[in-house]
């Protein structure tokens, strides 16, 4: 069992940044390749961002390539988004999930196996 804890959401206005954090609890929680997936108001979740468990490869869509950027820590518990440049059209619940399969099923959309319970970010324009 992974337990998954999202914070760093909030209101800020376009062009600027926010970190959000995905702190992972579990005896394997380590092992496990994370991402970042987003729901707007009456849209779909889409994914937006994920990591292997080794932290060696990094996915992201094509929405926020170049603004955003995807880590975690050394212990591999921790995952980080950083997000600069942010547009108002990123606005919406910001979810991680965790996978024990290649971070690739993540880019799909599919094989998440734990989520958290997400985190609100606004941009105002």
């Amino acid at each position: 069992q992974v337990h998954l804890v999202e914070s760093g959401g909030g209101l800020v206005q376009a062009g600027g940044s926010l970190r959000l954090s995905c702190a992972a609890s579990g005896r394997t929680a380590s092992s496990y390749a994370m991402g970042w997936f987003r729901q707007a108001p009456e849209k779909e979740r889409e994914f937006v961002s994920a990591i292997s468990w080794s932290g060696g490869s990094t996915y992201y869509a094509d929405s926020v390539k170049g603004r955003f950027t995807i880590s975690r820590d050394n212990a591999k518990t921790t995952v980080y988004l950083q997000m600069n440049n942010l547009k108002p059209e990123d606005t919406a619940v910001y979810s991680c999930g965790a996978t024990s399969r290649n971070a690739r099923t993540l880019v799909a959309g599919s094989g998440v196996d734990y989520w958290g319970q997400g985190t609100q970010v606004t941009v105002s324009s």
